[in-house]
């Protein structure tokens, strides 16, 4: 993988990113073609329940045909008409208790931390084998973008999306040798601004991209603290949204062949 890697021993650490999370698989199917198994998983959002599924054995083709399943929006989207945020959560929660059923933070295969962040104060909040509770409330704390997802209550406190303190989770990691695969990195952005005929779209691709060069900064900042051996992974998502789920195919191909570049 790189110099002086140990592979039996590494953090997979998964961005999070929406659909561009898609991307997670492709390199997730090259460590399986390389029997590659990390010894710890962090995952933020997207990240995180790709994290999630992994930690209790699923492979990379029974992850894929969940995500498939994204792709039809009917399917887990039910708009809210009260409230904070503009999806209820009542059909992608049902997704998640059928995938994670009755397991805890500390039932899993592999060791696994997810990033939230607490909506009343802004803190970090990292859910571990320490925390005596559900998966799939762990999952829902992670990707629950403020706005679009419902915030997601555990043991009395108010939690939102990972992203907003730490979207590429290295700081988390227990080992020296770290895998980090970031959808919201380098790569994912034009380099240069809109030119749409309609200045709607133009405000909402500068929307987009403001918010991705404000994800990609706080990664740096981050990586720039960190003293161990970080292989980074940054998948080309720049053609694709964070809501491009019907694009699966293309988005899973982006994580391909890029473990040993």
């Amino acid at each position: 993988m790189i110099k002086n890697f140990d592979t039996d021993n590494f953090t997979l650490v998964l961005s999070g990113g929406g659909a561009l999370g898609i991307a997670h698989l492709g390199v997730l199917h090259d460590l399986e073609q390389k029997a590659l198994i990390p010894a710890e998983l962090v995952g933020t959002s997207m990240g995180g329940i790709v994290a999630a599924c992994i930690s209790i054995g699923m492979s990379e083709a029974q992850i894929y045909e969940e995500i498939q399943a994204f792709s039809s929006v009917t399917k887990w989207i039910k708009f809210s008409f009260s409230g904070n945020a503009i999806v209820d959560n009542s059909k992608i929660e049902a997704i998640f208790t059928k995938l994670f059923r009755e397991k805890k933070m500390k039932d899993t295969k592999i060791p696994l931390k997810l990033i939230a962040t607490n909506l009343l104060n802004g803190h970090k909040r990292v859910f571990t084998a320490k925390d005596d509770i559900y998966i799939k409330d762990a999952v829902l704390a992670t990707m629950a973008i403020p706005g679009v997802f419902d915030e997601h209550i555990i043991e009395g406190e108010i939690y939102g999306d990972g992203f907003l303190c730490e979207n590429l989770g290295v700081n988390e990691t227990s080992f020296n040798d770290v895998l980090a695969v970031d959808v919201l990195g380098e790569n994912s952005f034009e380099k240069e601004l809109p030119d749409n005929f309609f200045k709607t779209a133009n405000v909402l691709e500068m929307f987009e991209k403001s918010m991705r060069l404000l994800i990609v900064n706080q990664s740096k900042t981050h990586m720039q603290h960190m003293k161990k051996n970080i292989k980074l992974i940054e998948p080309m998502t720049k053609d694709y949204t964070t809501f491009s789920f019907h694009k699966h195919k293309e988005i899973r191909a982006l994580g391909l062949g890029l473990l040993y570049d």
